[in-house]
């Protein structure tokens, strides 16, 4: 309690009006840890963020986990080493996703503080407006949106994606929906009205979502409900290439977040067998940082290029590029030039070269799908690896890239950091009538969510 008295933080606000799903994990997290937590009384904006009263919660920087939650909240820069055994950044605020704020004496007050929270409130789900003879719609911002969305298509449901934002009449009162609304339009359904509300009211309860009845597909801005920036979404079937020399932490992070979060489905396909199956069934494959030595690249080639979605992620990227998947070019890494250096020095400097886990904020194009979801124009991933890819020519194709500031928390190197300025975070590529996703960090970061 001394060092917290102390310190220039007295507090830290965290939440997401969009993504109560998300926040009530990470307070629930914060429970278990056994840290105070209180809903934000006051409407709050700190760091470029507006936290809202019922949908932000404060935590003290004076309790008797301070040090556990300085842990938890803090950015960190400075370092006494630079070898290190593990990942150098744990901010979990920003490994979930959420906004948050640092809160000094200026901005900290005891009148922030409301209701103390016991246990974390999920959001309960509903359709708003009952039933609909045309069409429900639900947004996609929350958390569990990807498994609702599932579940559906699993019951032979018929969706459709907003490519474009629009406004449209919800109840007598006009409401704004952002690109990557969910449609589901009721005439195009093979199931009864009825049964197709029962089934809709049952899986916006089951995932905390809000499902939007309307009456009309006409609205008062933006892009009707019929028009052509309604697109079909296809249900995912997607195959993981896993087994001898390929990253079982970096395969286990995705299959948990796919499997354990969002159940859907994933196979696991043995890059030994991958040659002699049948890889048509599927339409999305991803591959994590690993050896793919002996794997059959035109096969591969050839699915991708008869539609299917490749989506390589960390070092899988070079592997990708090195094999004609993708045109992606790399920054290069310096070697030392024209020095000479002492060998009893080696082990270190190349140890103070890698990185081993640190997280960056990339700027986000909101009206990519790739996208879809986000509300602000930035996100920070996880980086620990040695992948820098040149942004794509195609301008279009960069939906999430780095300026020339993005560290947020955790050590670089100066010559490590220069590769990261302005490189590209996530690429597209197309190839015939599919497409490769370049992902050259870690969006899951161990699977905090």
């Amino acid at each position: 309690m001394t060092e917290a008295a102390a310190a220039p933080v007295k507090g830290y606000v965290f939440g997401d009006a969009n993504d109560k799903a998300k926040t009530a994990i990470f307070v629930d997290m914060l429970r278990r840890q056994q840290i105070d937590v209180y809903q934000l009384n006051n409407a709050l904006s700190a760091d470029g963020y507006n936290f809202e009263k019922g949908n932000a919660y404060v935590v003290p920087a004076a309790q008797t986990q301070y040090k556990v939650i300085r842990t938890i909240f803090d950015k960190t820069h400075t370092y006494k080493d630079s070898l290190f055994y593990d990942i150098t950044a744990w901010t979990m605020p920003l490994a979930f996703g959420l906004p948050y704020a640092e809160l000094p004496a200026g901005k900290f007050a005891a009148s922030l503080m409301g209701n103390k929270v016991d246990s974390a409130e999920f959001p309960r789900g509903s359709v708003a407006g009952g039933h609909s003879a045309y069409a429900y719609l639900f947004e996609w911002d929350e958390f569990y949106a990807p498994r609702a969305l599932y579940e559906l298509q699993q019951e032979g449901v018929l969706a459709k994606v907003a490519t474009n934002t629009f406004e449209i009449n919800v109840g007598g009162t006009a409401r704004k929906f952002d690109y990557g609304t969910i449609s589901i339009p009721v005439q195009l359904q093979s199931k009864d009205p009825q049964a197709l509300y029962n089934l809709i009211k049952t899986v916006a309860e089951r995932n905390g979502i809000t499902i939007y009845a309307v009456a009309t597909g006409n609205v008062s801005a933006g892009s009707d409900l019929g028009s052509s920036k309604m697109e079909i979404v296809a249900k995912p079937s997607v195959a993981m290439l896993v087994g001898a020399g390929v990253n079982a932490t970096d395969a286990g992070e995705i299959w948990y977040l796919l499997d354990q979060r969002f159940n859907i489905p994933a196979t696991h396909l043995e890059t030994g067998s991958f040659n002699r199956v049948n890889i048509d069934k599927y339409n999305t494959l991803i591959m994590v940082g690993g050896n793919y030595g002996e794997l059959n690249k035109d096969k591969l080639k050839s699915w991708v290029q008869g539609g299917g979605t490749l989506i390589v992620t960390e070092e899988a990227v070079q592997w990708a590029a090195q094999n004609g998947l993708t045109t992606v070019s790399f920054k290069k890494t310096k070697e030392g030039g024209d020095k000479i250096l002492p060998y009893v020095e080696r082990e270190n400097r190349v140890g103070a070269q890698r990185i081993y886990g640190t997280i960056f904020r990339a700027n986000v194009d909101l009206t990519h799908p790739l996208a879809y979801g986000y509300n602000y124009p930035f996100v920070d991933l996880f980086k620990s690896n040695m992948v820098f890819p040149e942004k794509n020519k195609n301008p279009y194709s960069n939906p999430y890239s780095y300026s020339d500031k993005p560290l947020q928390s955790g050590f670089i190197t100066r010559e490590n950091y220069e590769l990261v300025k302005n490189s590209g975070a996530v690429l597209v590529n197309g190839s015939g009538a599919g497409r490769v996703i370049s992902i050259a960090d870690n969006q899951i970061g161990r699977a905090h969510v």
